[in-house]
C-alpha cells in the first residue's frame, strides 16, 4: 500500500468524525431547544436576540466536540507522520470505543446539569457539589418518589441504545478512494486541521477562550443562560468548588478591593470618615439604652422556612387558598416585600444570616470547611447570649446534616436540637412523626412552644424547617385547603403540572403550620413577652415559574415580624426597604435589646439614615428601584446598590479573615 493510500484510508476515518461530530451537534442543539420550550420564564423574546443566544449557544458546543474530537485527530495525525500502517485494521474499532467512552460521559454531565436545571431553574452550580455532603438515603427515596426512576431508567437505555448504535453505525470502514496528493498538500492539510479543532475549541480569535469569556446577547437573563453548555457549566462549578476548598479563595480580590480595603469600608459606610487603624471597629455597633427592655426582655424565636418563596402569594384566593392560617397574619403584622434571599441554597442562606455577613458567591459552606470549628465574634447567638438569654438551634431534620450540629455550637447556641430530640421531647414515636428529611412542620412547632412555656430564662430560638422540600410529603391526617390552579398560574408554571400540584400542597401545608403557630403564641400569654420572626432560606419554585419582572421576583423571600404592644415603634415601619437575610439580625438586636454591642455587614431597616440594599451570592440585587443583576445597573439608586454589594462582599472577607 502507497503512503497515498495510507492518508487516503485516514481522510476517510477522519469524515466519519465529523459526520458523528455532526449527529452530535444537532443532539446538543435539541436538548438547548428543551430547555427553551420548558423553561423560558418570559412570554415573549426578541427574534434576533433568541438567534444569537441559539447560536452561541452552538458556538460553545463545537467547542466541547473539538475537545473530544482533539486527541482523535492528533492520535491520526501521529499515524499518519510515523506511517503506522499495521493499525488501520485496529483503529475503527478503537474510535468506536473512544467515542462511546467520551460522548457516554458527555451524556452523563448533560442529563445531571438539565436535572439541576429542573429544580434551581438555572445551570448547575458550585452548590451541586453539595450533594455528596447530603443525606444520600434520603435523596434516593426523594427522585423516587418525586420521578418516575423506571421510565426515566428505560428512556436512558433508549437514549443510549441509539447513540451506540449511531456512533457504530457512522464510523465503520468504508470504501478508499485513493488521493494523489503530495507530501507537502497532506502536511498542509493535517496542520490546517489541527489548527482548526484547536480554533473551535477555543471558541473565539479574542484575548480569552469563549468558554470563559462567554458575552451576554440580551437584557433578558434567561436567554443570556441559555447558550451555556452543561460540560462548561460542571467544570466550572467544580473549578469553584474546589477554589473554595482549597483556601485559595479570594474574594476581596475578585470584587476588586485587594490593594484597597479602606475603600471599600467607605463605600460600605457610605462615609469617608472611618477609623483607617481598625477597620473592624467600623462595622461594631451598639443598640440604644432601653431601660423598659432591661426590665421585660423578650423571648425573640426566628423561623427559617424551607423555600418560603413570596411570588406564589400573588395568587392567593379563595380557591387557591396557599396562605391559609398565616394570611391573616401577614395582613396584621410587619412585613417586608422587598427582601430576598443571600442564597438559592440552604445551607448557603442559613450560615451567613447566624453569622451577620453576605454571602460569598462561589463559596462552600463553612460547616464543611476550614471554619468548621471556628467561633465567629459576630454570630447572632452569641449576641443574645451576652445579653442574657438562653439560645439554642432547633432543626427539623438531622444535626449530622453538612455538620450543621457542631457548627452552631461553635456560634453561641448553648444546645442544638434535631428531629430525634424533638420526638423524644414530644413523647411521640420519630417515624410516625417524620417524613424523609425530618419532623413535620407541626411537631417542630409543637416543640418550639413547649420550649417557651417551660423557659426560666429569656430565650433566643432560631428554627429551621424542613417540609417544602422534596418529595413533598404531608401528614396523612392534614386536609389541605383548596388549591385549584388558575389559567393565570398555570400560563406562569414551566414544569410538570402534576409535580407542581404535589409542590404546592406541601408549601401550603408549611405556611399553614407557620401560622397555626402564629395562632397559638397569640392566643397564650407568650403574646405578651414573644417576638416572632419568619423568613425562608429561597425561592426554589422559580425553578419551574416564569415572572414578568425576572429579577424583582424570583429570589423574593418574606421578612415578617410579630412585636408585642411595648416593643411596636411609634413611628410606622417602611416595608417597601430593599433587604435581605444580612439585615434580619440588625433590626432585631435594636428591636429586643438594650445596650448591647454587635458587628454586622447588614443594616437596621428602620434606621431611614443608611442606605439599604438587598443582595445574593448569585449577584441579584434588590434596590429601591426593583431587582436588576450585578453589571446591569442602570440608574442612581441600582448604581449605588452595586458599588454598596462589591465593598460589602469585600468587608465580609475582611471580617472572616480576622479569624484565622
Amino acid at each position: 500500500m502507497q503512503k497515498n493510500t495510507h492518508f487516503s484510508f485516514l481522510i476517510t476515518l477522519l469524515s466519519t468524525f465529523l459526520k458523528l461530530s455532526l449527529v452530535v451537534l444537532v443532539l446538543m442543539s435539541l436538548v438547548r431547544f428543551y430547555i427553551f420550550i420548558a423553561y423560558s420564564n418570559a412570554f415573549s423574546y426578541d427574534i434576533m436576540e433568541t438567534m444569537a443566544a441559539f447560536w452561541l449557544g452552538v458556538r460553545l458546543d463545537i467547542s466541547i466536540i473539538a475537545y473530544i474530537n482533539s486527541l482523535a485527530v492528533v492520535l491520526v495525525f501521529f499515524i499518519w507522520i510515523l506511517h503506522l500502517k499495521f493499525l488501520q485494521k485496529y483503529l475503527y474499532n478503537f474510535f468506536r470505543l473512544y467515542f462511546v467512552l467520551f460522548l457516554t460521559l458527555l451524556s452523563l454531565l448533560t442529563f445531571t446539569d438539565l436535572a439541576y436545571l429542573s429544580y434551581f431553574g438555572e445551570h448547575a452550580t458550585l452548590m451541586i457539589f453539595g450533594v455528596f455532603d447530603d443525606d444520600t438515603e434520603a435523596l434516593l427515596r426523594t427522585a423516587f418518589a418525586n420521578y418516575n426512576i423506571p421510565l426515566f431508567v428505560f428512556g436512558f437505555l433508549l437514549y443510549f441504545s441509539l447513540l451506540y448504535f449511531l456512533v457504530f453505525k457512522i464510523v465503520r470502514q468504508k470504501e478508499v478512494s485513493s488521493l494523489t496528493w503530495s507530501l507537502w498538500q497532506q502536511s498542509f492539510f493535517f496542520l490546517f486541521l489541527i489548527l482548526s479543532i484547536a480554533l473551535l475549541g477555543r471558541g473565539s480569535l479574542g484575548l480569552f477562550p469563549l468558554a470563559y469569556n462567554t458575552q451576554d446577547v440580551s437584557a433578558d437573563p434567561f436567554l443570556n443562560r441559555l447558550p451555556q453548555t452543561s460540560t462548561y457549566a460542571l467544570i466550572n462549578s467544580y473549578e469553584q468548588y474546589e477554589k473554595s476548598k482549597s483556601g485559595n479563595y479570594d474574594l476581596i480580590k475578585t470584587v476588586g478591593f485587594s490593594k484597597n480595603i479602606e475603600k471599600a469600608f467607605e463605600i460600605h459606610k457610605q462615609t469617608q470618615q472611618i477609623d483607617k487603624t481598625d477597620l473592624l471597629s467600623n462595622i461594631h455597633y451598639k443598640t440604644p439604652s432601653n431601660e423598659l427592655l432591661k426590665e421585660k426582655p423578650a423571648h425573640v424565636v426566628v423561623v427559617m422556612v424551607e423555600s418560603f418563596g413570596m411570588p406564589l402569594l400573588d395568587y392567593q384566593s379563595e380557591s387557591f387558598n396557599i396562605m391559609g392560617k398565616l394570611k391573616k397574619h401577614f395582613e396584621e403584622d410587619t412585613l417586608f416585600t422587598r427582601f430576598i434571599s443571600s442564597s438559592n441554597g440552604t445551607i448557603v442562606s442559613l450560615e451567613p444570616t447566624l453569622l451577620n455577613i453576605a454571602a460569598r458567591p462561589g463559596s462552600t459552606s463553612f460547616a464543611q470547611s476550614e471554619y468548621m470549628s471556628t467561633e465567629f465574634k459576630q454570630a447572632s447567638a452569641r449576641v443574645y447570649k451576652d445579653a442574657g438569654y438562653e439560645t439554642s438551634f432547633v432543626y427539623g431534620g438531622d444535626l449530622s446534616w453538612r455538620n450543621i450540629g457542631r457548627f452552631v455550637l461553635k456560634q453561641g447556641f448553648d444546645s442544638a436540637s434535631g428531629k430525634a430530640v424533638i420526638a423524644d421531647a414530644l413523647g411521640k414515636n420519630m417515624e410516625s412523626i417524620s417524613h424523609d428529611w425530618g419532623v413535620f412542620d407541626e411537631y417542630l412547632y409543637q416543640y418550639i412552644e413547649q420550649k417557651l412555656q417551660n423557659a426560666t430564662k429569656p430565650q433566643f430560638i432560631f428554627v429551621l424547617t424542613t417540609n417544602n422540600h422534596p418529595p413533598y410529603k404531608i401528614p396523612q391526617d392534614y386536609t389541605s385547603n383548596r388549591l385549584e390552579i388558575a389559567d393565570d398560574l398555570k400560563e406562569h408554571i414551566t414544569g410538570d403540572i402534576a409535580l407542581m400540584q404535589q409542590r404546592f400542597k406541601d408549601y401550603a401545608y408549611a405556611v399553614d403550620m407557620a401560622g397555626a403557630f402564629l395562632d397559638k403564641i397569640k392566643s397564650s400569654s407568650l403574646a405578651q413577652n414573644t417576638v416572632v420572626a419568619f423568613t425562608a432560606d429561597n425561592n426554589t419554585i422559580e425553578g419551574n415559574m416564569r415572572y414578568e419582572n425576572h429579577y424583582t421576583q424570583t429570589k423574593r423571600i418574606p421578612f415578617y415580624l410579630y412585636l408585642p404592644e411595648y416593643l411596636k415603634p411609634k413611628k410606622a415601619i417602611d416595608t417597601l426597604v430593599p433587604a435581605s437575610h444580612k439585615d434580619i439580625f440588625p433590626t432585631l438586636y435594636n428591636l429586643t435589646l438594650s445596650d448591647a454591642n454587635y458587628t454586622v455587614i447588614g443594616t437596621n431597616l428602620l434606621d431611614e439614615s443608611v442606605l439599604h440594599c438587598g443582595f445574593n451570592d448569585a449577584g441579584v440585587i434588590m434596590s429601591a428601584d426593583g431587582g436588576f443583576e450585578k453589571g446591569k445597573a442602570s440608574s442612581a439608586s441600582e448604581k449605588k446598590c452595586e458599588e454598596y454589594y462589591k465593598a460589602s462582599l469585600a468587608v465580609t472577607e475582611f471580617l472572616i479573615q480576622s479569624h484565622k
